[in-house]
């Protein structure tokens, strides 16, 4: 996998793309935030994020010096579809205030490349965010991240179960972006049928950047 080939991705409820289309997409913080955003995710975990300050040790766990952010601080992107959180927010459950149907999703298509290329501060990680095995790193270590990625559980299929809870967090492996995404940076839509596909038009979305995933979804 080289870094001119991934992509990353973000997913959020269709009402929000009109926001996201005029100022792209923001942190809840920005100046630019969306005062009328539609929250498909899980509230503890937005929550717990909100605090909760990690060290960027660029895979030295036992660098006990190494700098720190807060996970709040910074909008984060998966590197593949379907996650677990998907299934969540699709189903109900934990902290998730109300099921979303699968209509209602958008994906939200980056070039890592053209963030790469810009000025915005970012970070990624080797597993969930949240986990306390997760290593962070910062940009002196992009070119290693198509080699620090386990691709294999990103697209994993199955990640039930207690055996696979490694595999699970591997899967949730994410890049951080401390600033907003200009819409220029958008890539793609993805979504679920035709119908959500006509709306995305309707709100005004190109429809050459629109793909219709259906097997992206639970």
């Amino acid at each position: 996998m080289e870094l001119e080939q991934i992509k990353i991705y973000r997913i959020t409820h269709i009402e929000n793309i009109p926001h996201i289309l005029q100022y792209g997409i923001t942190h809840r913080n920005s100046p630019n935030a969306n005062e009328r955003f539609v929250n498909i995710g899980d509230i503890s975990l937005i929550s717990t994020r909100d605090t909760k300050r990690v060290r960027v040790d660029n895979g030295d766990l036992f660098n006990t010096n190494a700098p720190s952010i807060v996970l709040g601080d910074f909008i984060p992107f998966y590197y593949g579809i379907k996650m677990p959180m998907l299934y969540v927010i699709q189903h109900g459950g934990n902290f998730v205030e109300k099921a979303t149907s699968a209509e209602d999703i958008v994906y939200l298509a980056c070039s890592l490349e053209l963030i790469i290329r810009s000025d915005i501060d970012f970070y990624f990680t080797d597993g969930h965010a949240t986990d306390s095995l997760t290593s962070f790193y910062d940009r002196s270590k992009i070119n290693d991240l198509p080699n620090i990625i386990d691709w294999a559980a990103v697209k994993a299929s199955y990640w039930g179960g207690d055996d696979n809870l490694n595999l699970k967090g591997k899967k949730q492996a994410e890049f951080l972006t401390e600033n907003d995404i200009l819409p220029e940076y958008l890539i793609g839509f993805g979504c679920y049928n035709e119908a959500a596909k006509e709306k995305l038009i309707n709100l005004g979305v190109e429809e050459n950047k629109i793909k219709v995933i259906p097997k992206a979804y639970f």
